[in-house]
């Protein structure tokens, strides 16, 4: 009887610190108020599969050579980026025309040239310190041996041309005398294929001090269906956003169902998963540094680092719904009162 009296007690207690971690939680959500949502839905809509798909279908034509680190259509590939701002009058964080964080051969092994990351940025109004971090990476895998091109459409051509069309949303809202309340840096990241060594780079090396990024959005590959999906197509596989910062991810969820609707799946974001997708990307080296982060992806498919991985084969009004999900999660973190707290520093949830 003692020993049933001491186990019950147990689980009593059990019972109360669920009860209370669940009200904590429900507090956080709670305490989550979306800001500026007509500015949101309007400026959303200027993100179109239309221009996703000029953008792309440039970006991973043959011209640029399948975009291998240090080559020349890497090289191209940045210079079309820095243009690109340029003509959208999106400014670089280093000033005038550099748009470029040049990595030296010295830092790559096995020969590999000197590549650039390529960063555009729109100043914040009133915590122009504070930086959201929108990335993708713009490098991919070359010319195989046999001449066949690696185009890279998806993989990340997607996430690079997601990142042109939430920068220009942006500009337009700026245009428009809405400048956001944080920073916003637009990271196209090199050598991503080669071990994440933009991102390292970056991290290394940032434009902003790390204390003071706020998040990193990451996007590869968001421009097609994976197999477990071919039914139902409207998802992403979201990957992150819980680990270091429960807000971000109810900030996620709940400009999700607000804005877009789609299904948001989390099966590639549990501890110990096979694919060890959480490290496999970009966003790796900002988590790294306890900054939040989230990673967009839809998933590997047959094409998945083939010839093959071509624009046609791109589903853009699903590329536009997700990038349209990505901005409205970005204007959040950049608008809201208090900057987006990491779970060590959430009262709420103490």
């Amino acid at each position: 009887m003692k020993t049933f009296c001491i186990l019950s007690a147990f689980a009593l207690l059990g019972t109360c610190a669920t009860t209370k971690y669940t009200t904590k939680i429900q507090n956080l959500k709670d305490s989550i108020q979306l800001v500026d949502t007509t500015l949101v839905a309007n400026y959303a809509k200027t993100i179109t599969a239309k221009e996703l798909s000029t953008h792309l279908y440039k970006f991973s034509s043959d011209e640029f050579q399948g975009r291998e680190v240090g080559e020349k259509g890497q090289k191209i590939a940045a210079q079309f980026l820095k243009s690109y701002y340029q003509s959208e009058s999106i400014a670089s964080p280093y000033g005038g025309s550099n748009y470029y964080q040049v990595i030296p051969e010295s830092f790559f092994s096995n020969g590999i040239k000197a590549s650039e990351n390529v960063l555009a940025f729109i100043k914040g109004e009133e915590k122009p310190e504070e930086v959201v971090v929108i990335s993708a990476h713009l490098d991919h895998l070359g010319i195989e041996d046999n001449g066949q091109i690696n185009n890279g459409a998806d993989d990340d051509g997607s996430g690079t041309v997601a990142i042109m069309e939430i920068a220009q949303a942006f500009n337009k809202a700026k245009k428009d005398g809405h400048e956001p309340k944080r920073s916003i840096l637009f990271l196209h990241l090199t050598a991503e294929e080669i071990g994440k060594k933009g991102s390292e780079y970056y991290t290394n090396h940032p434009a902003f001090p790390l204390d003071d990024t706020v998040a990193d959005l990451n996007i590869d590959m968001i421009g097609r269906v994976d197999d477990r999906h071919l039914d139902k197509k409207n998802y992403v596989y979201l990957i992150g956003s819980d680990r270091l910062s429960k807000e971000l991810h109810y900030i996620s969820e709940k400009v999700n169902e607000k804005y877009s609707g789609i299904y948001l799946d989390y099966r590639y974001n549990v501890q110990g998963e096979r694919n060890h997708y959480y490290s496999r990307s970009d966003h790796y080296n900002f988590a790294k540094h306890g900054i939040p982060v989230i990673f967009y992806f839809n998933g590997e498919h047959n094409d998945y680092h083939e010839p093959s991985d071509t624009p046609d084969k791109i589903e853009y009004e699903l590329l536009e719904k997700r990038a349209r999900l990505i901005f409205a999660t970005a204007w959040q973190l950049a608008n809201q009162e208090h900057r987006l707290t990491t779970d060590a520093n959430n009262d709420i949830l103490k």
